[in-house]
């Protein structure tokens, strides 16, 4: 009896968790849809959910800005997403924070006190203007004192698991689409120059042969239509 209550135990939690998937992919696809993950964003979301336990040089107590900010920056990851400095006060401050000069500041210094011990990571910059973006090496630390930090559970971190998973399929999906769509857009178009030119070279003939030009006529215009149809599609 204590086997079976333990197997549909699991088996309740599973499907928890897949409809809990379900829900999270639902409310995230048109984000998702509107930007893609780029390279660096993909390895650093890889390396802080394949970390088991990363050491930390700093100490992680609960209701300390090193805490909260490692937190804070966990919640983003989890939804694939990097906050900038001020994503993070308004998120644990509120929206008059963020705009505080010195304030900011500040945060940015206790950031990059946590970059050198090893619990945040500073992305690249899209853009020369842009804010710094922030990721979390791991979501499980061992800090200076050394206890045990969490800041997701191990559900949690399944769930990014499968999610990035998804993501990235779609987006191998959209990137394998894209570029079979560019070259059937190459090759009409280069059905087109063809069939002009023999139009041209038909017409400049002494005798005008029908057979050509009615075939090279013909396939001018439904290249053409298709190609029309083509870039309508990969139009955003």
């Amino acid at each position: 009896m204590p086997r079976m209550a333990s197997r549909k135990t699991l088996l309740m939690g599973n499907f928890f968790m897949l409809c809990q998937l379900k829900q999270l992919n639902g409310e995230r696809s048109s984000q998702l849809s509107q930007r893609t993950l780029a390279e660096e964003e993909i390895r650093f979301l890889q390396d802080s959910l394949k970390e088991d336990i990363r050491l930390g040089y700093i100490r992680l107590r609960e209701g300390e800005y090193q805490y909260d900010l490692a937190k804070a920056i966990a919640s983003f990851q989890l939804e694939l997403r990097f906050p900038d400095v001020r994503d993070l006060i308004k998120k644990l401050y509120g929206e008059e924070k963020a705009n505080e000069i010195q304030f900011v500041r500040k945060i940015q210094t206790i950031l990059k006190k946590m970059e050198k011990s090893r619990i945040v990571r500073i992305l690249p910059k899209n853009k020369p203007w842009e804010l710094q973006r922030y990721a979390v090496s791991s979501f499980k630390f061992q800090d200076a004192d050394k206890n045990l930090v969490a800041l997701a559970t191990d559900v949690q971190i399944q769930q990014t698991r499968m999610i990035l998973q998804s993501e990235l399929s779609t987006q191998n999906q959209y990137s394998l689409g894209s570029t079979r769509s560019v070259s059937r857009i190459v090759l009409l178009s280069f059905a087109i120059v063809v069939s002009y030119a023999g139009i041209l070279w038909s017409l400049i003939q002494q005798t005008i042969n029908p057979v050509i030009f009615v075939l090279a006529f013909g396939a001018a215009i439904i290249c053409s239509i298709l190609l029309g149809r083509r870039l309508s599609k990969a139009a955003p």
